[in-house]
């Protein structure tokens, strides 16, 4: 999954999930203003580091 995380000049924060890279390489590049870029890894371990 990839985000963008964008900021306006009002101090409004603004969210876009996007499935695909190409998808959100897109998108970022016709979102004006300061944005972040973000690929999101989710990751479920079924084994706890606290269980020893």
């Amino acid at each position: 999954m990839w985000i963008i995380t964008a900021y306006s000049n009002l101090n409004n924060t603004t969210m876009f999930e996007y499935e695909n890279e190409i998808e959100a390489r897109k998108a970022f590049k016709e979102i004006q203003g300061c944005k972040i870029l973000s690929k999101v890894i989710y990751f479920n371990n079924s084994k706890s580091a606290l269980d020893v």
